[in-house]
Order: C-alpha cells, then structure tokens, then sequence
C-alpha cells in the first residue's frame, strides 16, 4: 500500500508543480503590479509545495527501496538523465525563488516591490516547466526499461 500512495503523490506532485510554474510564468509574462504579482506567489507557493511533495515521495521511493533497489536506479543512465534535470530545476530556481522572497516581504510591509525581474522570472518559469516535462518523459521510458543496465 505505502509503494502505491508513494507513487500517487509524486505524480500528484508532478501535475500540481508544472501547472504552478505554468501559472507563475502566465502571471509575470505581462505587465505587473501588485495584483499579478500575488497571483505570481500563489503559484510560486504552490510551485514550493509540489517541490516538497516531489522531493519527499522522490527519495522516499528511491533510499526506501519501495519499488526497485537503489542500485537499480543508480545503475540506470535515464534516471541519472532524470536527476540531472531536476538538478538544473534546482539550480534555475535559484534566483526566482530570492526575488520572490523579496516581493512577498514587501508586500507583507504594504510596499510595491520593483517588479523588474518579472519578465526573467517568467522566462525561467517556461524553461522549468519544459525540464519538468522532459522529467515526466525520462519517467515514463524508465518504466519502459530504458536505461536499465540488468532487470531488477
């Protein structure tokens, strides 16, 4: 039962982050104000929770052995492929993620944040949802055996 409610949140996870980056870069792609930007960090949050989601079911799934053994997916060049882009979302976050920081301080404060790094964040956001989908892609020829090196 765990392996099967494991498996469920992480695509869960999966559908619910790139629908919120998605809505992130839809909500800064234009012209910004207040009102785009709180619509930006609903997404954003919603981005951060799915992350979390996806990260937890993620290592839980590989270090708890519940469907293959570790050495199973370390051993698989798909998966190394799959880890590699979720690393690049990783790193690509960086930067939307301590300006949006920022804008939800100031908010917070009844301040108007420069909304300069909108369009950047934006852009981004689409290549992070490109990568999540490419993730999916990587997912999917896994559980066609692709990248396996012996069967497990």
């Amino acid at each position: 039962m765990t392996r099967l409610v494991l498996a469920a949140l992480h695509l869960i996870a999966l559908g619910i982050g790139l629908g919120a980056v998605w809505a992130r870069s839809r909500s800064l792609g234009g012209s910004v104000g207040p009102a785009e930007a709180r619509r930006a960090l609903t997404a954003d949050a919603w981005w951060g929770a799915a992350a979390a989601l996806w990260l937890v079911t993620g290592l839980w799934r590989l270090f708890g052995e519940t469907e293959k053994p570790s050495a199973y997916y370390f051993d698989n060049h798909v998966f190394l492929a799959k880890l590699g882009l979720f690393a690049l979302v990783v790193i690509l976050e960086i930067s939307p993620m301590l300006a949006l920081m920022r804008w939800r301080k100031a908010l917070a404060r009844g301040e108007t944040p420069s909304f300069a790094e909108a369009r950047r964040i934006s852009a981004i956001s689409v290549v992070e949802a490109v990568l999540v989908i490419a993730i999916v892609a990587a997912a999917v020829a896994m559980a066609r055996g692709f990248g396996a090196s012996s069967p497990a």
